[in-house]
């Protein structure tokens, strides 16, 4: 058996291959150790795993020998969040070259993400492989170059090459994959800042909060039912009834019907002194306190019943959001500017992350932050629309200094939440990073999987350095280029734990 590496194009990069045994109906067996069983003078089938931005190929075949048919189980996958079996859509396989170019389609998968493919390669010499997926969802292709179509067999087993290696490697098929939540990422060399891990604590933002109050004395009547803490308020929606009526004191139907009283009054007053104003008996400073007086009453009966009506007076909200709090009960009396409930946007929060004396030399180069949440999930300030607000300036009543960020509001971040801050300095270096969920801890160590080819894996121990809640930096262990499990890692574990090689499901 052997191993084969084979360029790309630039878009693409050849993971692995690795030799597999197919039988001709139906059979794909190990051997007690895992390896395929090949007869002596039998061809060593091959198998490569390709990638593009939108899917993983990993393809078996036999090399290919003029006048001979050639199997193919291409094994697709499509890329995203979570890797899974293209299950519908066909492909196109074409060998292109010099020497001419032949194509097969395969108009359904065999089983979900599994495409079989047959071809007899007509004349020798150096080609392509060229994979043409289309599927619902997306279509794309994938270039398999240097294939080398061989004149006969005799010539073929002349150009295998010894078995190398690969007995660690840990056996995961695609067929199991593709049942979990799975996924895979490139091992990648890019500027990593120097980061300062603290907590810290999701308060509201300024100017963000609205606090409804009553505008006059009186027992309180919730209008809406269900309001309560959490709850959805509309702009201009009537919240709370304040009624003062049967109280023998500040009791507003008998203020209204006295300021009626007085304006009905002013109004008969004022009319009279504009007419003897105008037959020059009144002077002009006693119209004046007349029409002066009757503009108080009016604005005093206007303030007495705006908003009022049969059941008392309606406090309405200013702003849409939520009730962050219901500061009374139903049927409580309050006073006149009592706070009745705080209705918060809850569009912009800010995060206050506390920074030790240990830290306080590189207060200053904090530029950024990345935030995790109490369900796990990383936030950079860029994804939540955010900014460095403030650096504090004094510990002198703490050990910390406050460093503000002000943030959008999304899943997980409320205010009163504690989370986990990793702020960014300007103090970048070159680094070899890989995504932290990619990193496992075993009794004080760091690991991770590393798929080697399509089905195959090695568990490689990390020597690691900092981290921003995203990415960890690797100081050794892995290399750039290779392809670390970020999504399955654990289900990968548990399979080497069982002591047993699951049954391949490929039929060949």
């Amino acid at each position: 058996m052997k191993k084969i590496f084979i360029g790309l194009l630039a878009t693409m990069l050849v993971a692995a291959c690795r030799p597999h045994s197919h039988d001709a109906e139906g059979g794909h067996t190990h051997n007690p150790d895992g390896s395929h069983p090949v007869a002596e003078s039998e061809l060593e089938p091959l198998a490569f795993t390709l990638y593009t931005a939108k899917t993983e190929l990993f393809v078996e075949f036999k090399p290919l020998v003029v006048g001979q048919e050639s199997r193919f189980a291409a094994h697709f996958t499509a890329l995203g969040a979570s890797f899974k079996a293209v299950g519908e859509g066909a492909v196109t396989l074409t060998l292109t070259g010099a020497a001419g170019n032949q194509s097969i389609t395969a108009n359904e998968p065999q089983v979900p993400g599994i495409f079989r493919l047959r071809m007899t390669p007509e004349k020798p010499g150096l080609y392509k492989l060229v994979f043409d997926i289309k599927t619902p969802a997306y279509t794309d292709q994938v270039v398999l170059d240097s294939v080398t179509v061989f004149p006969d067999e005799k010539t073929a087993l002349a150009q295998q090459e010894p078995e190398s290696g690969g007995g660690n490697d840990i056996t995961y098929l695609k067929e199991q994959a593709w049942k979990i939540d799975f996924a895979n990422h490139p091992v990648r060399r890019a500027a990593f800042a120097g980061v300062v891990k603290t907590s810290g604590v999701v308060v509201t933002a300024p100017g963000d909060e609205e606090t409804v109050s009553a505008k006059t004395a009186g027992i309180v009547r919730i209008n809406k039912a269900g309001l309560f803490e959490g709850a959805p308020v509309g702009a201009g929606q009537t919240l709370f009834t304040v009624s003062s009526q049967g109280l023998t004191d500040r009791n507003t139907p008998l203020q209204i019907q006295e300021a009626q009283n007085n304006l009905a009054r002013a109004k008969a007053d004022f009319e009279r002194s504009q007419k003897l104003y105008d037959d020059r008996l009144l002077v002009e400073k006693d119209f004046l306190q007349a029409r002066n007086t009757y503009e108080n009453a009016q604005t005093l009966l206007a303030s007495l019943t705006t908003n009022y009506g049969q059941g008392g007076q309606s406090i309405r909200a200013r702003q849409s959001g939520f009730v962050k709090s219901l500061l009374v009960t139903d049927g409580q009396f309050v006073e006149t500017g009592a706070p009745l409930v705080i209705i918060s946007k809850n569009k912009k929060l800010v995060v206050k992350a506390e920074v030790s004396q240990t830290a306080f030399s590189k207060i200053g180069g904090i530029a950024s932050a990345n935030f995790r949440t109490a369900n796990g999930r990383v936030y950079s300030l860029a994804e939540l629309n955010g900014r460095l607000v403030s650096i504090g300036k004094s510990a002198e009543n703490t050990l910390f200094i406050p460093v503000y960020f002000e943030v959008d509001n999304r899943e997980g971040i409320v205010p009163g939440a504690f989370i986990e801050v990793f702020l960014k300095t300007n103090t970048q270096t070159a680094a070899l990073i890989i995504p932290a969920s990619a990193v496992m801890e075993e009794q004080g160590s760091y690991f991770c999987y590393v798929q080697t080819e399509g089905e195959s894996f090695q568990k490689r121990e990390l020597r690691i350095g900092g981290t921003d809640g995203q990415n960890v930096q690797v100081l050794s262990g892995v290399t750039e280029g290779e392809r670390v499990v970020t999504k399955g890692a654990y289900n990968i574990k548990l399979s080497t734990a069982a002591g047993t090689l699951p049954a391949h499901g490929h039929e060949h």
